[in-house]
């Protein structure tokens, strides 16, 4: 799936966030708390996924005018 613009920004942001979050988890796994490790690093996974994949307020409104226009507009391939 291609990104725009500011799909992408966010996910730089999301991962700003989440970077710090996986190093503190491998920091914790190879010092020995394997348990404190892993809930970091699911922590993480969990952040850039939410981004990708959860709709919020929004992304409805930017859906609705895409399909919007793709219901308007079609395109000569179609």
């Amino acid at each position: 799936m291609s990104r725009g613009i500011i799909g992408t920004l966010q996910l730089g942001a999301t991962l700003v966030f989440a970077l710090p979050v996986v190093y503190l988890g491998a920091d914790f796994l190879l010092s020995g708390r394997t348990a404190l490790g892993a809930a970091f690093l699911a922590v993480a996974v969990l952040m850039v996924a939410a981004e990708e994949y959860l709709t919020t307020p929004g992304d409805i409104s930017g859906e609705a005018a895409e399909r919007a226009v793709g219901a308007v507009a079609k395109d000569e391939d179609e």
